[in-house]
């Protein structure tokens, strides 16, 4: 698939690079230093080139939005219209306002700035030298990505995308569910914390029932 990538610094660029390593084509934009955006897409390879967030967005079948939480109002105007894209978001709300009303969930609040978008939210929940540590692993070994989104051929794309990348996908369910895996670290939530399949089934059953979720497991 064609993947265009706003914000290509840790946890985006490691994702450009997992992605890259499965034969998709990437877009990279949106940095401070260009040249690092330069040096990583010759890093990865010739699948890989740079652009303005307009053009990954409009190169992109899928848009990753990788940016700090106070930098996403500009690097949304920069991309201009991600209608009808479906965007994986891996935002969490550290830092300043807007910040989401009490009771919403930072993908509610995010999947309305992007008006139109299919909307997901994803690769949020681990650190990225976590994720460049364990991504490939295989079997009952290999650690999950939570994702959640209300477009349900969004996700099925998205949970594609996660298995390319090396992980094991695990759907939460609409933007209105995926609190647990939403920012900041805490007990009762998933956020920061390594699963595996066996045990993020549970993890599903006890969101959707509305009860709190089993106690974190350690591996």
């Amino acid at each position: 698939m064609r993947v265009g990538i706003i914000g290509a610094g840790r946890i985006g660029g490691g994702i450009a690079r997992q992605l890259s390593g499965a034969g998709h084509e990437l877009k990279l934009s949106f940095s401070r230093r260009p040249e690092a955006l330069e040096q990583l897409a010759a890093e990865i390879g010739p699948k890989s080139t740079v652009g303005t967030p307009a053009q990954a967005a409009e190169f992109g079948e899928v848009v990753v939005v990788s940016v700090p939480w106070g930098t996403l109002p500009e690097a949304l105007r920069q991309a201009g219209s991600l209608a009808g894209k479906i965007v994986i978001d891996t935002t969490n709300q550290f830092g300043g306002p807007p910040l989401p009303a009490p009771g919403q969930t930072a993908a509610q609040f995010n999947a309305g700035r992007m008006p139109g978008a299919r909307y997901t939210k994803s690769f949020n929940t681990l650190t990225s030298a976590f994720q460049a540590q364990v991504g490939g692993r295989q079997g009952a070994e290999r650690v999950v990505q939570w994702l959640c989104g209300d477009d349900a051929g969004a996700k099925e794309v998205v949970a594609g995308l996660i298995e390319d990348a090396g992980f094991a996908p695990v759907d939460l369910g609409g933007t209105a569910d995926c609190a647990v895996m939403e920012a900041p670290r805490r007990p009762g939530a998933v956020y920061g914390e390594e699963y595996r399949a066996a045990d993020a089934a549970a993890v599903v059953e006890a969101v959707r029932a509305g009860r709190p979720i089993p106690p974190t497991p350690r591996y």
